[in-house]
């Protein structure tokens, strides 16, 4: 495997030994996190406590949100590819998600959803922010990976180091979302997420200098070009926009929502299928096929992770003591933790695995979900023995909370980063953001998916001793889901790590010369 050494310095471009391009997209990424997560800490309480919805309806509103979130990237990435490029794309997305979280500061008058005809601008919010996420949310992944050669070591480590820009934000979202949000008001708490995003705005533009050019349009005489009398690249923001009213009228209807992912998600799979067939060698359809089994495991893992936003949020908020160090704790705050054990911990894994990577000991990337699996599901089990532990009566302890998120933390940098990487390197040049756009979709189904199950832990009545058992019998049975799914990947990992063919991956001519120039190389 090649590896490029760079030198530190302003003469290479680098910093850290990374590039500098890096580092403005680890900010730029982390304010619009400090926006989305400040708004996913609250978002269930602001269905259950301000529009009067009930449990199983407020999960499954929470799933086909989230699952929205992640769908839309989909489409956002095959515009980058085509016409675009990542670079617009990200900077359209950020201008409607910063529209649709101030619209979210918008209340209107005390009441549920029966009564409060404000309900309309919370859906069309979300609908921004939505549409904007589907532009912004993969391509903006996509520009780290152009940033270095394929055969770089450093690439794993780069996208861990951006992963830590995720969480830095998110840890910061929470926390002051999440606490004025609870303490002083809705508004205040959606609306400081609005300010969060505009930073993130201004810092992609103003530092944009330092991408050296990539994610630039692929074609850009063609985005001059007219089109219904206005030029295609306006028109292609135009119909973002309008876009946004489509998704107004389907995230009212959940159902729906399945039915999307179920229809859109075959047929990407018979887009991606035949391309590999028609178009490729048998060592990139083999990569296709690695792909495709990693973007399986997804829904899996992020069906039961995802219950931190919904389910966890409202069984934390119920019972558990959150009476910590002589303060009572917000139910919200506590979605800092995994972020904040992202932060302590992702370095300490992009340091394992570059070290081990040189070495060649090194877990492969199907390894590594299995890995991820089995503590995601690990983390389910440990909460329902210590909430059984000190009986059912009593109030769960915090600590088991706090165990469970850095369990799912410790799962979450053995999958996610990694697949990033993995998505970035294993996908033909010509297929760059359409593959990691499939990656954000098959995340939308563990989003929808965790929406079901929090809609079934909400099956039974709000509160009470059976309400807590039942969620805690739900959870038990996922967790070991998650354990027997953990060992199923391990057991077939060596076949899909064959399926791979690292040993002869290489940079494409353009690239190395892009490297050299951008670099120093």
């Amino acid at each position: 495997m090649t590896t490029h050494a760079l030198p530190d310095g302003d003469s290479a471009g680098t910093f850290m030994g990374h590039p500098k391009g890096l580092f403005v997209l680890f900010f730029a990424e982390m304010w619009e996190r400090f926006s989305y997560y400040g708004m996913r800490a609250l978002l269930i309480f602001y269905l259950t406590k301000w529009w009067l919805y009930d449990d199983a309806k407020a999960n499954l509103i929470y799933g086909a949100y989230t699952s929205l979130v992640y769908i839309t990237p989909m489409l956002g990435g095959y515009l980058a590819d085509r016409y675009l490029g990542q670079r617009k794309a990200v900077q359209f997305g950020a201008v409607l998600l910063t529209i649709g979280h101030f619209l979210m500061a918008v209340e209107g008058t005390p009441g549920g959803h029966m009564v409060n005809p404000a309900v309309n601008i919370f859906w069309l919010a979300l609908s921004f922010i939505i549409v904007g996420s589907g532009f912004l949310k993969a391509n903006i992944s996509v520009i780290v990976g152009q940033l270095y050669p394929l055969t770089d070591v450093r690439r794993d480590g780069a996208y861990t180091i951006f992963y830590v820009g995720v969480n830095l934000g998110a840890f910061i979202g929470t926390l002051l979302c999440g606490y004025l949000g609870e303490t002083y008001g809705w508004r205040y708490g959606f609306g400081s997420a609005g300010f969060g995003m505009l930073l993130g705005l201004f810092v992609f533009v103003f530092f944009r200098g330092t991408l050296l050019g990539r994610g630039e349009p692929p074609r850009p005489a063609l985005l001059i070009r007219k089109v219904a009398g206005l030029k295609l690249e306006w028109l292609l923001y135009a119909l973002g926009v309008a876009s946004t009213g489509a998704i107004w009228a389907i995230i009212q209807f959940q159902d729906a929502v399945g039915w999307l992912l179920l229809l859109s998600g075959a047929v990407l799979l018979g887009y991606i299928l035949y391309v590999a067939v028609i178009q490729l060698d048998r060592e990139a359809r083999d990569r296709i096929l690695a792909i495709l089994f990693l973007l399986v495991l997804q829904p899996i893992f992020w069906g039961l992770y995802e219950q931190a936003g919904g389910s966890m949020n409202l069984f934390t908020d119920r019972y558990v003591d959150r009476h910590v160090l002589g303060f009572d704790v917000p139910a919200s705050v506590f979605q800092s933790i995994n972020p904040f054990m992202i932060m302590l911990l992702g370095p300490l894994f992009a340091g394992i695995w570059t070290g081990l990577g040189r070495r060649g000991w090194e877990p492969s990337t199907p390894a590594k979900f299995g890995l991820a699996l089995l503590q995601v599901g690990l983390s389910f089990l440990a909460l329902v023995w210590g909430a059984h532990a000190v009986g059912q009566g009593n109030p769960t302890p915090a600590i088991f909370i706090f165990l469970l998120y850095v369990l799912q933390t410790t799962g979450e940098l053995c999958l996610s980063p990694v697949g990033l990487s993995a998505m970035n390197r294993l996908a033909p040049a010509q297929m760059a953001s359409l593959i990691m756009g499939a990656w954000f979709f098959a995340t939308a189904g563990g989003q929808f998916v965790a929406g079901k199950i929090g809609e079934a832990t909400g099956a039974g009545e709000v509160g009470g001793e059976a309400a807590k058992e039942l969620v805690l019998s739900i959870y038990a049975n996922i967790g070991w889901v998650g354990i027997a799914m953990g060992v199923a990947v391990l057991v077939v990992a060596p076949a899909v790590s064959r399926l791979m063919h690292l040993h002869t991956l290489r940079d494409h001519p353009a690239e190395d010369a892009l490297a050299v120039e951008g670099f120093g190389v």
